[in-house]
């Protein structure tokens, strides 16, 4: 894959501008304590674990009364901590472009129970690994982009088609939308659909 401009109309460029600002009008300048905290715990530990992962299911207001939770538990610590190094190690890696380092990340989580189909979690964990290099993924940012005429297959491997089209947005986007981190991208496309 590689990266290549999206062209938007310009009205499409201040929707997403004005989603964005929006967006941080409305919701609490403390929304993202919960993320950052696992971040600082992340970058300090090389790994996120079960407790972080609760941490960020609330974040994110996933559900946790499921199979996948219920197994996730049963596993060690140090098995999910193995994994999330290893989706670390490839999210951080810059020798990488932004979209394989989402599809090693999003690869090394994949055998472990709630990270096999979705990607809302796996996005919430790999952006926690690497905010300056990941994007959380969820629904309504898929139908922000379908609102800008962006198609998004649900085949696997849409984390890292995401994340490349986010790339690709930043990479065409004024003034000063280009400025902005790939996290400013994905809260700007929740937005639209709010």
């Amino acid at each position: 894959m590689t990266a290549q401009p999206l062209a938007l109309a310009p009205e499409q460029w201040q929707r997403l501008a004005a989603a964005r600002r929006a967006y941080t009008d409305t919701v609490s300048p403390y929304y993202d304590e919960t993320l950052q905290e696992v971040t600082r715990r992340a970058c300090t530990s090389g790994s996120i674990g079960k407790a972080d992962i609760g941490a960020l299911l609330m974040w994110k207001r996933l559900r946790a009364d499921t199979p996948w939770a219920t197994n996730l538990m049963a596993r060690p610590d140090i098995d999910v901590r193995r994994a999330t190094a290893a989706a670390m190690t490839a999210a951080r890696d810059t020798t990488l472009s932004r979209c394989a380092g989402a599809q090693a990340g999003r690869a090394a989580l994949a055998h472990l129970p709630g990270f096999r189909t979705g990607d809302a979690l796996a996005s919430a964990v790999l952006t926690a690994a690497a905010p300056d290099r990941m994007a959380v993924y969820d629904r309504r940012a898929h139908s922000g982009l379908r609102t800008l005429g962006i198609a998004l297959s649900h085949a696997p491997g849409r984390y890292s088609r995401y994340i490349e089209t986010i790339d690709q947005l930043l990479a065409a986007a004024p003034a000063p939308i280009h400025t902005w981190a790939p996290r400013d991208m994905d809260t700007a496309l929740y937005w639209m659909t709010a």
